[in-house]
Order: structure tokens, then sequence, then C-alpha cells
């Protein structure tokens, strides 16, 4: 779950630090006050698009952090794939973003990219943005929302389903370029052929260049080896000032006092083994040199073959690897052709071979697809008769593409009817921003109990509902929030009043800037905060009475779901070991 929240300079933020509760945390506050630059704020710290002017004004930098904690383990095992460090189950998430637009990621100190980040905030938290419920207009939505509940029974059927497309796809684009005219076909063939002998003819092994590149450059500065070597041996052997003249002078000098002390005698050795170290040298270098003196001709031939090489890898390829690679390519385009109708014929079986499998496949995930159907529109159906759809009905339509895709040759579309004798429609022609809304919210209550996700966020999933339909959503949230955390901008006090944790935004000023804040309230300070969302402009006695009875009852409705909550839990346990 997500445990604190730490932002510096970000928009109308000069710094705040939140530490978030279990279950349903309510964040409340005037139009205008900053409520969803909080949810962005989030959204920021997990990889999310921010607009430029971002910083704060009169800040060079904006910061953000985040701290989730989860079970040690499982936070183990999404940092390791990373390999970033976890202590106790907690995961730190950080950005900073710069003047000059730059920004950086960390996780748990180290720097990561912001897909990586991305990647890892998915697994924990589920944002739902003020529109995000216009998506459930869109038909390819429903397929993925569809697979998403269907979860593990599914997801190796998928997996193997997309390799197999790609490989489909890959057969049908060389099967439908496949068809050549005998003309085109010869000509090809004997163009292939050219080149296939010219790289024969060169006998090319791999790793040569290589070689003849070092080779090369050591036979073009001959002159100056020669001319140096030459130098060096006139120092060390030639001339009474050579090198090893005047080391046979010293050692005759020491000659005459090493009998007198073994410390004298120690250094006429040392001295003795520095000539004939010398000596040696000299005969190496002597017949290195002998080595060296005609070497135009090899020169001649490195300087021929790199030519050779180098025309090769400008016409076939970076290097002689690639240049065999492109012979072999030749040698398999002219057997193929010369085998042409044998060719066609396997490529052809091949085709279908694969055409089968995806459509067995494909097939294998729509029996799924639909059995799974049943159970998600049973369970939304429960769902939004609890958000007030009391005569609602919904199925997901399937329909069979002409064609495959990665995900097979399914379409769905959930149709819904919300009212008693209406057929059944799609969403966009029926439902309303406020019935969107609800449909999202039973969406999320069914996943709620399905997906690892331990945290959730609705920002104003609650428009375009009110009154006894408040209330109802209200209690959805309240049992959606028993099965995981749950952050929640509202405007209706029917929800506020579910809070188990409840923050108010307010935005204040100096007279030279504004800032937004964020504080906790308590029990009364809560029941004030209803009151405001209840009683507009004037808040009377009365007002404040219904505010503390509504925060009583929503009390009351939290320990009866929690209850029957317990009782689920006590017969799924029996059952499972029954």
């Amino acid at each position: 779950m997500l445990i604190s929240l730490h932002a510096k300079n970000f928009a109308i933020i000069d710094e705040i630090e939140v530490e978030f509760g279990e279950h349903l945390n309510i964040i409340s506050g005037e139009t205008g006050a900053g409520k969803s630059v909080i949810i962005g704020s989030i959204n920021a710290a997990l990889g999310g698009k921010i607009p430029k002017d971002i910083i704060r004004s009169g800040a060079d930098y904006a910061l953000v952090e985040l701290v989730f904690r989860t079970e040690k383990t499982i936070a183990e095992s999404y940092l390791e794939k990373y390999g970033l460090s976890c202590e106790d189950g907690e995961i730190l998430f950080s950005r900073k973003i710069m003047e000059n637009g730059k920004t950086l990621y960390r996780v748990n100190g180290e720097v990561v990219s912001a897909a990586t980040v991305r990647e890892l905030a998915a697994g924990l938290i589920d944002i739902h943005g003020q529109h995000e419920h216009q998506s459930l207009l869109k038909k390819a939505k429903h397929l993925e929302m569809l697979d998403r509940f269907a979860g593990e029974e599914l997801a190796g059927v998928k997996k193997e389903l997309a390799a197999v497309y790609w490989n489909y796809r890959a057969k049908k684009q060389e099967w439908e370029g496949a068809s050549i005219d005998e003309e085109k076909r010869l000509r090809e063939m004997s163009f292939m052929q050219y080149e296939l002998n010219e790289i024969e003819q060169a006998k090319l092994i791999p790793g040569e260049e290589e070689e003849l590149k070092q080779e090369y450059k050591l036979l073009s500065n001959q002159n100056l080896i020669r001319e140096t070597l030459s130098s060096v041996f006139r120092l060390t052997e030639e001339g009474e000032a050579s090198v090893a003249e005047q080391i046979g002078y010293a050692m005759r000098q020491m000659g005459k006092v090493e009998e007198y002390s073994e410390e004298l005698s120690g250094l006429y050795h040392t001295l003795g083994q520095a000539e004939d170290c010398i000596h040696d040298f000299n005969r190496e270098l002597s017949a290195y040199m002998e080595q060296a003196e005609d070497k135009e001709q090899r020169f001649a031939e490195v300087e021929d073959r790199l030519g050779v090489i180098n025309r090769l890898t400008a016409k076939y390829g970076s290097d002689i690897a690639a240049v065999l690679k492109h012979a072999e390519e030749c040698q398999a385009v002219i057997e193929k052709y010369e085998n042409y109708d044998q060719y066609l014929e396997q490529l052809k079986k091949d085709f279908d071979k694969v055409q089968e499998q995806l459509s067995m496949l494909s097939k294998q995930a729509g029996e799924i697809r639909r059995k799974k159907a049943v159970e998600l529109t049973k369970l939304l159906v429960e769902a939004l008769r609890d958000l007030n759809f009391l005569d609602v009905k919904l199925e997901l339509h399937f329909e069979k593409l002409d064609g495959f895709t990665a995900l097979g040759n399914d379409e769905a579309e959930f149709l819904i009817s919300t009212n008693p004798g209406e057929p059944l429609h799609p969403l966009a022609k029926i439902a309303s921003g406020g019935e969107l809304s609800r449909i999202m919210l039973a969406l999320k209550s069914v996943f709620s109990g399905k997906d690892e996700i331990e945290t959730m966020i609705f920002d104003e999933i609650d428009v375009g509902v009110s009154g006894r339909t408040a209330q109802l959503v209200s209690q959805k949230m309240a049992g959606i929030a028993k099965k995981c955390q749950l952050l929640c901008i509202t405007h209706l006090p029917q929800i506020a009043s579910m809070a188990d944790k409840h923050f108010v935004i307010e935005k204040t000023t100096d007279g030279y800037s504004t800032k937004t804040e964020i504080r906790e309230l308590q029990r009364q300070g809560e029941i004030e905060e209803i009151a405001r969302m209840l009683g507009g402009v004037e808040i009377t006695d009365k007002v404040f009475e219904s505010a503390a009875e509504m925060k009583a009852m929503a009390d009351r409705k939290k320990a009866e779901l929690g209850n029957k909550i317990s009782e689920q839990r006590f017969l799924t346990d029996t059952k499972a070991r029954i």
C-alpha cells in the first residue's frame, strides 16, 4: 500500500508530507483548492506525463517521493529483475524535475528509467482519472478488461497466440510475395550467382581482416622502424660510446676490487647480469633487423588483399562475417529458385500449418473468454444493482473478425439495458456520464477482489451521481476499501462520511504567492468538512447535526460490511477445506 507522499515545489504545492492509512482515504476541499494536483504529483512520481510549467514559480526544481510497503517477498520479486535492493518490503519512488526540463527517477536510491518506474508501478497501484470512464466507450477496451478478468487462465494461451501470430504474419508476407514469373526468376538467379561467385573466389576467412590491418600498420611503418632500430643498435652495440662497450669497461674496473668484500662481489655479479642482458638484447635486435630487410613484396600482398576485402564489404556487408552471411543468403535464393515448385509447395504447407495453429489457439482463447464473460457479467450485474441499476441487463457480445490479430479473432463489446423492456445497446448509445462512472466503479469493485494491486486511486469517480445513488456509491467504495487501500477525491458528503482517514486540501495566500496545503482531519474536523459539503454557503446547527448523523450512519454501514466480508471469507475457507 501507499504509505506516504512528499512533494516539494510541484505546481502550487510549496512542500507537503502526507501519511496515508489503510482502507478508504478521502481527499476533499473547495473547488480549485488543488485536489487534483495531489493525484498529479503521485502520477508524476510514477512516470506520468507532466506539463512544462510544473515547477513552482521561483523554484529551480520540483521533487515528488512516494513510499510503498508490501510483503517483502513481493517487493523483492518486483525489484530483483532490475538489480534493486529492498528493505522491509518498502519501495521508494522519487522523481526530480529540473528547470532545464530534465528528469531524474530513482527507486530505492538507484537511478532508473521512466519505463522501469512505470513497469514497477503497474503492479502496485491503479489510478482512475476523471475521464477514464470514457474509455468504456471504446470497444477495444472491453476485450482488454475481459482478458484482465480471465487472468492466468487465459495468459498462457495469449502468450502462445501472440508468438504464433507474428510467425503467421511472416509466413503470410512470404507467401504473398513468393509469386514470380520465369524471366524474373532466371534474372534473379543469375544475379545471385554472380554475387556468390565473387564472394567465393575471394576465399574470405573470418577474422583475417583484423590481422591484415594490424600487419598493414606494421609494414607501412617499416622505414621508421628500420631507422629507429639502427639508431638503437648503434647506441647499444657499436662504437666506444655504446652501452655494451661502457658496461664492459665498467666490468673490468669492478673486477679489480670485487675480491675485497662480499658486497663488492655482489655488485660485480649484478653488473655482469646487466652485460649479459644487453648482449642478449643486441643479438635479438640484430636478428629482427635481418628479418625485416625485405618486406616490400609482403606489403604489396597485404595491400591487395585488404583492397579485395574492402570492395566486398562495401558491396555486401560491414565486415567479413556479414559478407559470408550474404553469400549464404544468395545460395539459399539460388536453391529456392532451382527447386521453385517444391519451394512454393513447402511454403504453402508451412503457411497452412501456422494458420491452422493460429485458428486453433484463437478458438481456444475464444472459449475461455466466453466462459469468463459469463462470470464477469454476472459479477458486474450484482455490482451495478448495488449502485442503483435496479433493472440492469448486461452482456458481452462477441463477433468474429475477418482476419487475425495478436489477440486472436475475437471482438467483444458490452451491451447494456438500464430500464425494463429496453433492448440491449452499446454503452456509447445509452450511458450518461454518471452511469459510465458507476459502471467503471462496478468494474473496479470486481477487479479489487481479483487483482494483486494493493492501492487504487479514484479521482472524482462520483461525477454525475447524487442522492440515494451517491449513498450506494459510497457503500460500494467502502466495500472495495475493505479489500485494498483506496484513495478518493470527492465532492460528495456521502462518500466523505465513509472515510477511514480524511484529508482536506486548502489553498492559502500571503498576498505574494499561493500554495496548496493538506492536513488530516480528526473526528470533529471530518464532521465539519461533511457539513461544509452539505450546507454550501451557510452551515447551520441542523446541517452539523445531519453531518454527524451521516458520519455515524457510515460507521454502522462499514461495520456491517466488515462483518459481511468476514462471513464470506469464512464460507470460502470452509469450502476450500471441504
